[in-house]
C-alpha cells in the first residue's frame, strides 16, 4: 500500500516537472537515457551506480551522469551509425 502511494506521489511530482531524474549519456552507443522519477535527489544519487554498472556490462563507452529536475519526453534517445548495432542498445531490465 505504501509503495503504491509513493509511486503515485512520484508520478504527480513528475507531472508537475518537480521530480528528480538521472540522465546518462554514452558515446557508444550514442545515447541519452533517463531513469526516474525520484522524489528526492538522494534517491537518484543512490541509484546512479546501478545504472552505470548495467551500461558498463553492455559495454557502453564514455558514460556521463547528471541528476536534474526535469520532465523527459523520451526515456531513451539513441543515434546509431554504421558501427553501432541495435543489439547493443538492449538493456536487461
Amino acid at each position: 500500500m505504501m509503495s503504491s502511494l509513493w509511486s503515485d506521489i512520484a508520478e504527480l511530482t513528475n507531472h508537475l516537472g518537480l521530480a528528480w531524474w538521472v540522465e546518462i549519456k554514452t558515446s557508444f552507443p550514442t545515447c541519452t537515457y533517463f531513469f526516474g522519477p525520484f522524489l528526492r535527489r538522494k534517491q537518484a544519487e543512490s541509484a546512479v551506480s546501478g545504472y552505470v554498472e548495467d551500461l558498463k556490462a553492455e559495454q557502453a563507452k564514455n558514460i556521463v551522469t547528471h541528476i536534474q529536475r526535469c520532465k523527459p519526453t523520451q526515456l531513451t534517445n539513441c543515434h546509431l551509425d554504421d558501427s553501432q548495432s541495435v543489439e547493443r542498445l538492449e538493456l536487461q531490465g
